[in-house]
């Protein structure tokens, strides 16, 4: 208790200094930047799982709540971009395995988990599985997600001149106590039966598949509210960077760099990509940026949030990818790869 105590503390005041500089969502970049600082400071980090996940349930129910019918029935004017996300995966994977494995060393496994753009928890679960380095991928992973989510938000402001201070939802005296409690039950409801089921990402996919036909019929029709969706950002921040906790200074120069490096990679071929989709896109190409971004889907949809965004497009193309890379990767780790006796670094 008191190593969380000391951990949401750090975060929280970190949050509360950028809040009062006018940083872009100063929660969730408060929450990564106490989570580094403490890190290297040799804190023993410890966050709380079950309000990470309940705050991804909130971004799950925000999701499902922005769907409309006039984005359903415009689904197949996106088809260009989507065709282009496999496309994106297998030269992500084709870059990436032979960067970790051939220039940094690492095993076969570890490299192919390493490089695949999925869920950072998702990833890390299934290396494991496959034999790879578990503290590896999480540095990897953990780096890749800060690095890239804290570049998304200036990227936005500086090249797209966006402004990301839009309200992230109505406030909460705004909303009727009965679709408050509809909003928290439906994402809790969803989470607990996708869980049970065993479907990947359950407490954000599982609230919006719960939430999103409620919406089309009329049912929903607030999204939760913006101070719901403000604990959110600070609680998803905190789930990914307890994930430093414990770094040493030999991981540092060789996890983190080789992170970077291949974040590098991942944002020219993110780039290149984005190049190309414009051509053939209706969206505007600060959309078409947060489509392709290589990020983590929850942060995204609340840069998509502040920045005014078509959300529910976003996430379409972001779901695309993170099921491609959940289904494909187990099957072609352990076929195509060969990898069932994999050796450790």
């Amino acid at each position: 208790m008191r190593h969380q105590v000391s951990t949401i503390a750090l975060c929280l005041l970190c949050g509360l200094i950028l809040n009062s500089i006018g940083a872009p969502l100063p929660f969730l970049f408060g929450s990564l930047a106490g989570c580094l600082i403490g890190a290297l400071l040799g804190m023993n980090l410890k966050g709380i799982p079950i309000c990470s996940t309940i705050s991804r349930t909130v971004l799950g129910v925000a999701i499902g709540t922005s769907l409309s019918w006039a984005l359903v029935l415009a689904i197949p004017n996106y088809l260009a971009t989507l065709i282009l996300i496999p496309i994106y995966v297998v030269l992500i994977g084709l870059c990436g395995i032979p960067y970790f494995y051939r220039i940094f060393g690492y095993d076969l496994p570890t490299s192919f988990y390493a490089s695949m753009p999925g869920g950072l928890q998702d990833m890390v679960i299934f290396g494991i599985e496959a034999g790879a380095n578990p503290r590896a991928l999480s540095l990897i992973h953990a780096t890749r997600v800060l690095v890239l989510v804290t570049a998304a938000p200036l990227a936005l402001v500086y090249f797209f001149d966006l402004d990301l201070n839009r309200p992230l939802g109505e406030p909460l005296v705004a909303l009727p106590a009965s679709e408050l409690a509809m909003l928290f039950g439906i994402g809790i409801l969803g989470w607990q039966v996708c869980k049970r089921i065993g479907m990947f990402g359950a407490s954000v996919l599982g609230p919006l598949l719960f939430s999103a036909p409620l919406a089309l019929a009329g049912i929903l029709t607030h999204r939760p509210p913006q101070e719901a969706i403000l604990v959110s950002q600070f609680f998803i921040g905190l789930g990914i960077g307890v994930h430093y906790r414990g770094i040493t200074v030999a991981e540092l120069k060789r996890d983190i760099l080789a992170a970077l490096g291949y974040i590098f990679i991942l944002a020219t071929i993110a780039i290149g990509t984005m190049i190309i989709a414009s051509e053939f896109s209706t969206l505007r190409d600060a959309d078409v940026f947060l489509a392709f971004w290589p990020a983590g889907q929850a942060e995204l949809a609340v840069l998509s949030l502040a920045a005014g965004s078509n959300l529910g497009v976003i996430v379409l193309h972001h779901l695309v990818r993170i099921i491609l890379v959940i289904m494909g990767a187990p099957i072609i780790s352990s076929k195509a790869l060969n990898i069932s006796a994999p050796r450790h670094r």
